[in-house]
């Protein structure tokens, strides 16, 4: 059951790249006040390593999100918890409607993914409130890099 629910989940990310240009609803200018919460552990660092928000180093960095599959930055590398890397190889990438999904409670999101009630997370923050999780992710696309070359 579990393999056949992964690879439904798979199958339906692949259908359709919703929000594939890091599409957002919400108010940047709110999440960079809200993304205050998030600095203790995260950081966004251009490219170029030039660094646009210092945070902690506890979680990866967040600049692009919206470009890439779940648990694959490369400078954070094998510090994702196993549960995120399943749930990324199984197709899981960042769009808002995901990204609200998993600040609400990562735990939570991931049982429920990869229909494991096992499945852990490593971040244990909680972002609740979706309209702050769309504030955070209209913030994230506002300084990600296609908004650098526009």
């Amino acid at each position: 059951m579990k393999l056949l629910k992964t690879a439904a989940f798979g199958l339906a990310l692949a259908a359709g790249p919703a929000f594939a240009d890091g599409h957002a609803t919400g108010d940047a200018a709110a999440g960079e006040t809200v993304f205050s919460k998030c600095k203790a552990c995260h950081s966004i660092v251009d490219a170029s390593g030039e660094a646009i928000v210092k945070g902690g180093r506890n979680g990866p960095n967040l600049y692009g999100l919206y470009t890439r599959q779940a648990g694959t930055e490369e400078e954070f590398g094998n510090k994702y918890g196993d549960s995120l890397v399943e749930a990324g190889e199984a197709g899981l990438t960042w769009d808002e409607a995901t990204f609200v999904a998993y600040v609400a409670d990562p735990r939570k999101f991931l049982q429920e993914t990869l229909d494991d009630r096992k499945a852990r997370s490593k971040m244990s923050f909680k972002l609740g409130d979706e309209a702050d999780a769309k504030n955070v992710w209209a913030y994230l696309v506002s300084v990600g890099p296609e908004a650098a070359t526009n």
